[in-house]
């Protein structure tokens, strides 16, 4: 059974990298704890490496979905009704608009290892925030879920 059109899930997950990093954590907390035995070493490594992978794990757990007329981007739940027409940023436009295009008000959900995103102007006059800037590593997609979505 395939999704419909309106209906878009992604997860932002951290790269492999990240991941060995937490690891390599693991062992310099090890190493710090080496002069006081064998024990301490071992908790060093199992404490340092699990506290760096729940940072990593919360950190890449976002998800991006369009799921019964509403855009979910993190904690943020906007209505399609509410979002203007989306624009697909390629890598060197993302940057942009990640860096000195981007407007204090607005809503991002960035990840830096993402490199393409979705602009979403948000046309609800009540709400002062601008546009929503998501991180997307399937910007094609968001954009035709949200397309459907409005219908």
């Amino acid at each position: 059974m395939h999704p419909s059109p309106a209906h878009h899930d992604e997860r932002l997950t951290a790269p492999r990298s990240w991941w060995a990093i937490a690891v390599l954590i693991g062992l310099a907390c090890a190493l710090m704890l080496l002069p006081l035995g064998t024990l301490p070493l071992l908790a060093g490594l199992v404490g340092g490496t699990a506290l760096a992978g729940m940072l990593v794990s919360s950190y890449g757990s976002a998800r991006v979905r369009v799921v019964n007329g509403a855009l979910a981007a993190g904690e943020a739940r906007i209505p399609v009704a509410a979002l203007g027409e989306p624009e697909v940023l390629d890598a060197q436009e993302a940057r942009a608009w990640r860096t000195y295009k981007a407007d204090t008000r607005a809503f991002m959900l960035l990840r830096s290892y993402v490199p393409t995103a979705v602009r979403i102007p948000i046309t609800d006059p009540q709400d002062p925030t601008p546009y929503a800037y998501v991180s997307t590593r399937e910007p094609q997609a968001l954009v035709k879920a949200i397309r459907a979505a409005r219908g």
